[in-house]
Protein backbone atom coordinates (compact mmCIF):
# COMPACT_ATOMS: atom_id res chain seq x y z
CA UNK A 1 0.00 0.00 0.00
CA UNK A 2 1.08 3.79 -0.78
CA UNK A 3 1.90 5.76 1.76
CA UNK A 4 -0.40 8.07 1.83
CA UNK A 5 0.47 12.09 0.24
CA UNK A 6 1.12 14.86 2.39
CA UNK A 7 1.57 17.64 0.22
CA UNK A 8 -2.07 17.14 -1.00
CA UNK A 9 -4.08 20.06 -0.42
CA UNK A 10 -7.16 17.41 0.23
CA UNK A 11 -7.87 13.85 1.37
CA UNK A 12 -9.76 11.30 -0.03
CA UNK A 13 -12.56 9.71 2.43
CA UNK A 14 -10.35 6.61 3.19
CA UNK A 15 -7.99 8.84 4.59
CA UNK A 16 -10.28 11.07 6.23
CA UNK A 17 -11.37 7.77 7.44
CA UNK A 18 -8.28 6.86 8.88
CA UNK A 19 -7.77 10.45 10.51
CA UNK A 20 -11.26 10.34 12.13
CA UNK A 21 -10.81 7.18 13.44
CA UNK A 22 -14.08 5.50 11.62
CA UNK A 23 -14.52 2.83 9.64
CA UNK A 24 -14.63 2.99 6.15
CA UNK A 25 -18.13 2.89 5.53
CA UNK A 26 -19.15 5.23 8.20
CA UNK A 27 -17.25 7.57 6.53
CA UNK A 28 -18.88 7.30 3.07
CA UNK A 29 -21.91 7.16 4.54
CA UNK A 30 -21.43 10.59 6.32
CA UNK A 31 -19.53 12.42 3.24
CA UNK A 32 -22.90 11.06 1.21
CA UNK A 33 -24.81 13.04 3.59
CA UNK A 34 -22.86 15.64 4.00
CA UNK A 35 -22.49 14.73 7.44
CA UNK A 36 -18.88 14.30 7.74
CA UNK A 37 -17.26 17.45 10.40
CA UNK A 38 -15.76 19.53 7.49
CA UNK A 39 -17.37 19.84 3.96
CA UNK A 40 -16.76 17.33 1.53
CA UNK A 41 -15.79 18.05 -2.50
CA UNK A 42 -17.57 16.21 -5.40
CA UNK A 43 -15.77 16.43 -8.20
CA UNK A 44 -17.43 14.37 -10.93
CA UNK A 45 -19.97 11.97 -10.66
CA UNK A 46 -18.70 9.40 -7.56
CA UNK A 47 -15.21 11.22 -6.30
CA UNK A 48 -15.01 12.81 -3.01
CA UNK A 49 -12.34 14.60 -1.56
CA UNK A 50 -12.30 16.75 1.80
CA UNK A 51 -9.53 19.55 2.53
CA UNK A 52 -6.55 18.26 4.64
CA UNK A 53 -6.22 21.57 6.59
CA UNK A 54 -9.94 21.35 7.47
CA UNK A 55 -9.17 18.09 8.73
CA UNK A 56 -6.45 18.67 10.81
CA UNK A 57 -7.89 21.78 12.20
CA UNK A 58 -11.06 20.34 13.45
CA UNK A 59 -9.15 17.63 14.66
CA UNK A 60 -6.41 20.04 16.66
CA UNK A 61 -9.45 22.11 18.25
CA UNK A 62 -11.45 18.84 19.13
CA UNK A 63 -7.78 18.06 21.01
CA UNK A 64 -7.43 21.67 23.04
CA UNK A 65 -9.56 21.23 26.37
CA UNK A 66 -11.93 24.68 26.63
Amino acid sequence: MKAPRTDSLTMTIPQAARAYGISLGLAYFLARRDELPVKVIRLGGKRMVVSRKAVQDMLEKAATPS
